[in-house]
């Protein structure tokens, strides 16, 4: 039985383990995302997580313990740059695994993990809102006028070509 284990030990030992997936967590926030198989993104997932949180707070404790795990100054200077600074207000949450299909070779499970902030295709909607202002019956806005005016104009100026 498998009671209380929750790491999944990826059929490596442990010095092998933490050093793929401090390889790993280095990629994805150099490249901002990248294709591995299901199993391996989710253990990704448990160890990158917890470090954007300690990035958040951009002290000298965290960046030390942040640099214990991921061993790579050049990851560990982008995450508390630029990284941090993208997610600084989202609670949690800051992956996303995209399921892609088996592998040919050996048909594995096959997943991208993707930083979520950094995805224009998902982001689309909340890039282009704006603030909009509610329009009520009473009173009459003075904010119809002028755009009635502008139709009349264009009206206008196609009626002289």
């Amino acid at each position: 039985m498998r009671h209380g284990k929750k790491i999944n030990h990826l059929s490596r030992k442990t010095a092998h383990r933490k050093s793929m997936l401090a390889n790993m967590a280095c990629s994805l926030i150099e490249h901002k995302r990248i294709n591995t198989t299901v199993a391996k993104a989710k253990a990704l997932k448990q160890f990158v997580e917890p470090m954007i949180t300690k990035a958040k707070s951009d002290t000298t404790h965290s960046r030390r313990i942040v640099m214990a795990r991921l061993r790579q100054k050049e990851a560990v200077t982008e995450l508390f740059r630029d990284v941090s600074v993208k997610v600084g207000d989202r609670p949690g949450g800051y992956t996303r695994i995209i399921k892609l299909g088996n592998r040919l070779g050996d048909n594995a499970d096959m997943a991208m993990i993707e930083l979520v902030d950094y995805n224009e295709v998902y982001n689309v909607g909340k890039a282009t809102k704006t603030k909009t202002t509610r329009r009520s019956r009473r009173g009459g806005s003075s904010a119809a006028k002028p755009v009635a005016a502008k139709k009349e104009e264009t009206k206008d100026t196609k009626e002289e070509e």
